[in-house]
């Protein structure tokens, strides 16, 4: 039996350079309390907490988090990893529910949920590595014979270099791509118009035959976000993302029922009878859960399942191997999120800088090997230039 010898965590802290970002970069669920919209200071995250689970065999598991990595890395030490150990990574369906049953009353959302999606994830790497299979084959196989994927990026910025950088990324072969809205209820109608300011360049950019999207990370009111779905409508966006924080579940089935523009949330709900509530309500057109908050693989996938179930279709937050093995094997998931790889500049593509295995798209679409066992993933050696280690 692949019985669990050790469990270790690492945050990963960048200290290299970071690129400037640009004023109003990107709305936030913290415009109502900052200065200025789009702060810089609520957004960016640049540390990334690795876990590694190790059986007696000697085959090692990685996992990942890159919400709150200190007090994830605490919540794993002191009280999920001894759940774990001495048991066997095959049984993820009953490690999962050990671990959320028993921190129920204090981890069931969040930080908590975040936990168990890191140690999650290393079970199924590690299951992959002990069954000499991939995980979307242990998943039930892949529905696609290639994962088409959009470019997501395209920060809030000059016109000519939003132009420029969607070019660049047609020029790379994607017919997908998503934008950030730069500008919140406290900037007005101005702010309005700057908003449609960013689409329309890049719709007449891109064409009529390149689906884009806009995300709006939690940072519109209701009352604002009904005007720019109005405005909005005439570019034909493929989805608009998280234009409310995430608990306001009964606005965003409103702004859905305008049947204007389709809207995608979920990145910040955290369990499945979250999702359940979200689906129920109908109140979004594209699921947008993220494998390592949601409660890891063994969660992704019942999730996936009960969106086919409603006809609502799956795409996972962020780009990372992770996800993309939930979506090859879901049938509900036409396409997933591309972090293009850049300069450390938010933090959301650190992992380019910790992993090796991330698949690099080409011509808008990513393929996972069917030879390479779990998730397919190895660790960097870590430059003592850019990273400090904390164990």
């Amino acid at each position: 039996m692949p019985i669990i010898k050790d469990i270790r965590t690492t945050i990963w802290e960048w200290t290299g350079p970071v690129a400037p970002m640009p004023p109003n970069f990107c709305t936030s669920a913290a415009d109502i309390v900052s200065n200025t919209t789009g702060d810089i200071s609520g957004f960016r995250f640049l540390g990334w907490l690795v876990v590694e689970i190790e059986t007696e065999d000697g085959i090692i598991g990685l996992g990942n988090a890159a919400l709150a990595p200190h007090a994830v890395k605490t919540l794993i030490d002191t009280q999920l990893a001894p759940m774990l150990i001495g048991q066997s990574v095959l049984d993820t369906e009953f490690l999962w529910q050990t671990m959320y049953r028993r921190t129920i009353a204090f981890g069931r959302k969040g930080i908590g949920m975040t936990a168990i999606s890191a140690l999650d994830i290393a079970l199924w790497d590690a299951k992959g590595h002990v069954l000499g299979q991939p995980v979307f084959r242990l998943l039930g196989g892949r529905t696609k014979d290639k994962l088409k994927v959009y470019a997501s990026r395209l920060y809030s910025q000059s016109l000519e270099d939003l132009a420029a950088e969607a070019q660049g990324y047609l020029d790379q072969g994607f017919t997908m791509m998503k934008l950030r809205m730069g500008w919140g209820p406290k900037d007005g109608a101005r702010g309005m118009r700057q908003n449609i300011d960013l689409v329309r360049t890049l719709r007449e950019t891109v064409g009529e035959d390149v689906d884009i999207m806009a995300d709006c990370y939690m940072g519109w009111s209701l009352e604002y976000a009904r005007e720019m779905v109005r405005r909005l409508a005439p570019y034909n966006l493929r989805w608009l993302e998280e234009p409310l924080i995430a608990d306001d579940i009964t606005g965003y089935a409103e702004l859905r029922a305008m049947g204007l523009v389709p809207i995608a949330g979920g990145e910040h709900e955290f369990n499945l009878m979250g999702y359940r509530h979200l689906i129920e309500a109908r109140a979004v057109d594209f699921a947008q859960f993220d494998t390592n908050r949601v409660g890891g693989i063994t969660a992704a996938a019942k999730i996936a399942h009960l969106c086919e179930a409603f006809d609502v279709a799956v795409m996972p937050h962020a780009g990372q191997v992770h996800n993309y093995h939930v979506s090859l094997s879901s049938v509900t998931a036409p396409f997933a999120e591309y972090f293009p790889q850049v300069p450390v500049e938010v933090g959301n593509e650190l992992f380019w800088y910790i992993f090796d295995g991330e698949p690099v798209a080409k011509d808008g679409h990513i393929d996972l090997p069917d030879d390479k066992p779990g998730l397919g993933l190895t660790l960097k050696e870590p430059d003592a230039e850019t990273f400090r280690l904390i164990r």
